[in-house]
């Protein structure tokens, strides 16, 4: 199917963006441990608590306002582009499953008892995505590929920041746009269907060859 460009309205990024909202509130609510807690991502809950490398994509630091403000402007930014051209679903299936890119990344590089948390990864994997569509689209991705490349530089330097969620959610969001991109006319939706399916297929696969090793 062709990319959109008419539409203006960006729904489901309002959508995820609220949600990220709403679980910072109730993270720094008096029953905050039970999201924290809860959601939070660290690579040996995997075995036991997969669930935990989508959901703390939606939990972020509840000490400072500003992680989850920052992610949320860039979200905003690249949602209120992204939606309209890619359609709901597909810019859900985008999110979703950069999110769960950058887990598997932390899954596979980082401290297995280092937490994470933050939608980073489903940045990362928005900005990765934009690129694509950019050149797909004929236009000039130099300035989205220093942004990625200043943005990604800065967990090297800056404590704190999980470079690995910022790989994984950009080399998922990558490989999702270039299904996109490779299927974009009618008769090939459910080809699309299929490549983001062997996308996700590819993580599980990771997933599950990183927690034998450790059985």
């Amino acid at each position: 199917m062709a990319f959109r460009l008419g539409a203006r309205r960006a729904p489901v990024t309002t959508l995820l963006l609220a949600t990220n909202v709403l679980i910072w509130l109730g993270q720094i609510s008096p029953l905050g441990y039970l999201f924290t807690n809860r959601f939070f991502y660290a690579p040996l809950f995997t075995p036991w608590e997969p669930w935990r490398m989508l959901t703390s994509g939606f939990v972020h630091d509840w000490t400072s306002p500003w992680h989850i403000l920052l992610n949320s402007y860039a979200i905003w930014i690249f949602g209120q582009q992204l939606e309209p051209m890619l359609g709901r679903f597909r810019f859900f299936a985008l999110y979703i499953v950069s999110i769960l890119g950058g887990s598997v990344a932390v899954l596979w590089l980082s401290d297995p008892q280092t937490p994470v948390v933050g939608a980073s990864g489903a940045l990362f994997g928005l900005m990765g995505a934009f690129f694509v569509v950019i050149r797909t689209l004929g236009g000039n991705p130099t300035q989205i590929f220093l942004l990625i490349a200043i943005n990604f530089s800065m967990g090297f330097f800056v404590s704190g920041i999980s470079w690995e969620g910022h790989l994984g959610g950009l080399v998922t969001g990558v490989a999702i746009a270039s299904v996109y991109s490779a299927t974009r006319r009618p008769n090939q939706r459910v080809a699309q269907f299929l490549g983001v399916v062997i996308v996700l297929a590819v993580l599980s696969v990771l997933t599950l060859w990183r927690i034998q090793a450790w059985i």
